[in-house]
């Protein structure tokens, strides 16, 4: 390991926790403001891939032992599966069902079926991001 390697390492680490709150900040924020599950996927990806760039495959693996085509396949059933819900709920197409629960400890709460979506989403671009990165890179 040479002396570079370790300040990108070190560095990786603080900024991958910095990103990964931010990617989650701008997950739960696009339903207001811009945002949501696809940018929030790519930045996610972006957190991914400098982890990538610091660290070796093989390491990264062994950390997060994830087959993203098997995220993205989720988070791409998750939307659909939103939209279809919908339909169940003799509504139009991915119409947005919005309701009130009470949560143990947060009380009154409202959920939306948005927010599936944009998890949804979330995952299908993560997945799809980091499948196509981690060809391209083994090509090489």
């Amino acid at each position: 390991m040479k002396f570079s390697d370790l300040i990108l390492q070190t560095a990786a680490k603080v900024l991958v926790f910095i990103i990964m709150t931010f990617s989650i900040y701008i997950l739960f924020a696009g339903h207001h403001n811009p945002g949501g599950g696809f940018i929030g996927g790519l930045i996610t990806a972006s957190a991914l891939m400098l982890l990538y760039v610091a660290f070796d495959v093989e390491t990264i693996q062994e950390i997060i032992p994830v087959d993203f085509k098997v995220v993205g396949a989720i988070g791409a059933l998750m939307a659909l599966l939103t939209g279809i819900g919908a339909i169940v709920a003799d509504e139009p197409f991915l119409t947005q069902v919005y309701r009130y629960v009470d949560l143990p400890l947060l009380g009154k709460t409202g959920i939306g079926s948005a927010l599936v979506f944009d998890l949804g989403v979330y995952f299908a671009v993560i997945g799809t991001t980091m499948t196509i990165i981690r060809s391209i890179s083994e090509d090489m």
